[in-house]
């Protein structure tokens, strides 16, 4: 009872150990501002889709886009850098083309979705059964498909936040193994993004299920959905489809690109920020996400270019083939099964460009007084302090699961999905400025995360 009560008393004078100093303070904010107009970030995203373009998995450009990360981070002044195996599948996309055929003809932008296996030679013709999304799709009775085309409607809806993705992308990733479990011959969605009058369609990753037979999968954009539910409001409607897209034998070996601040206090204690270096073929990935590389380069480039190194080291990661299955984030957690206690907290950059609006965390109770501290930082931004739920980026999943806290830097997605996954994710749709003001909050989190005092 004594000892609890000396502890009680002691709490206070233990907080204020653990918390930051004026200093500190001080000098993330210098940080947050040396970022204003640098155009840093701007140059590094530029230079990656320029020298190298999209970086899809197993591609030669995904070997181009690892060397020039290694190159580029040597050149912003990182301590150490260096490369870490990642090996996966390698899924080609091939050729792609659909049309409907009846009652009149019309041509369709298609692209497959990833992961799906391709039509048989020559491609299929078959009616089209429509339903309105996902969950309607799973309830239809077994063999009730046969022979039959399923194509999923459904519309993401439009959110700062991206919270109408994960209800949109359940057809995506899930409606192949509900329409070849009602026996369809292939399955068609309405793509995964918010610009209602685009006809750039949008991949990304399917799921099969190995119990059931695989069907071709892929996606047309909103324009061109909008036209095949005009003809089945009409009656029957016929679609040809003709997909090339396959699975190759083996495997390739790719790379997390790795570069460090290394902590002066204490080396071996690691803050982690970073995003995905692999893209999609359609576009440059610019957005995604050339632009969270180019954000967190920066940011750890200011830091190693103050006059003194933070007590913890700032681990920046540009992540392997995040697209096709978490590679490289699954990779490195299992590279780091002895050392996980050694992760204090970690943030991931890969929603676009748009400007950070709120801080959300996932951290223990104790330590929100330190947020809040850090909070301050942030606030004459306008940057909001959000809850302490926060969930994470995919590559930082593993760890998360594993206990490692997490920084969430919420990106304003209101436009992110227009383009996220489609040929139209170019560099155009990047402003300099946001990706300025997104290195500061980066950088000053992540040195006061480094010099803070305490276990998150």
């Amino acid at each position: 009872m004594r000892s609890i009560l000396v502890l009680l008393l002691l709490l206070p004078a233990l907080v204020r150990a653990q918390a930051l100093t004026q200093a500190d303070l001080d000098r993330a904010a210098q940080l947050r501002d040396a970022a204003k107009e640098s155009g840093q970030a701007f140059s590094i995203v530029e230079s990656l889709v320029t020298e190298v373009g999209h970086r899809m998995a197993g591609t030669p450009n995904d070997a181009k886009g690892v060397a020039w990360a290694v190159a580029k981070m040597k050149s912003l002044g990182f301590d150490r850098v260096y490369t870490q195996p990642v090996s996966f599948p390698v899924w080609d996309r091939g050729f792609e083309s659909a049309a409907i055929v009846a009652p009149t003809p019309q041509s369709l932008n298609v692209t497959a979705l990833g992961g799906s296996i391709g039509t048989p030679e020559g491609g299929l013709r078959a009616p089209v059964v429509a339903f309105a999304d996902v969950a309607e799709l799973e309830k239809a009775p077994a063999g009730s498909l046969r022979g039959k085309i399923a194509y999923v409607g459904n519309r993401m809806q439009r959110a700062r936040d991206g919270s109408g993705y994960g209800p949109a992308v359940a057809a995506r990733v899930g409606g192949a193994v509900f329409a070849a479990r009602a026996g369809a011959v292939a399955l068609l969605i309405r793509s995964i993004g918010t610009d209602a009058q685009a006809r750039t369609p949008h991949t990304g990753t399917m799921r099969y299920d190995n119990m059931l037979t695989r069907i071709p999968a892929a996606a047309i954009g909103n324009i061109d959905a909008d036209a095949l539910e005009a003809a089945l409001a009409l009656g029957a409607t016929t679609v040809e489809l003709n997909l090339g897209s396959r699975v190759r034998n083996g495997s390739y070996t790719s790379a997390n690109v790795i570069g460090e601040v290394v902590g002066n206090e204490f080396p071996d204690q690691i803050v982690v920020i970073g995003g995905h270096l692999d893209s999609w073929d359609l576009g440059q990935g610019a957005l995604d996400n050339g632009a969270g590389v180019a954000i967190t380069m920066a940011a750890g480039a200011l830091i190693a270019a103050m006059p003194e190194r933070p007590k913890r080291t700032v681990r920046v990661i540009a992540f392997a083939n995040e697209e096709q299955g978490i590679w490289g984030g699954k990779a490195y957690a299992a590279s780091q099964k002895e050392h996980l206690a050694k992760h204090v907290i970690g943030a991931e950059s890969d929603f676009g460009a748009g400007r950070i609006y709120r801080l959300s965390t996932r951290v223990r109770a104790e330590a929100l007084p330190v947020i809040a501290q850090m909070h301050s930082v942030l606030a004459p931004l306008g940057i909001e302090l959000g809850p302490n739920d926060a969930t994470g980026g995919a590559d930082l999943s593993t760890l998360r699961d594993a206990g490692m806290p997490l920084l969430a830097l919420n990106q304003d997605g209101t436009h992110y999905f227009d383009y996220h996954h489609t040929s139209a994710d170019t560099l155009d749709k990047i402003q300099p400025s946001d990706l300025d003001f997104n290195v500061g909050v980066y950088a000053a989190m992540a040195y006061l995360a480094a010099q803070a005092g305490l276990v998150f």
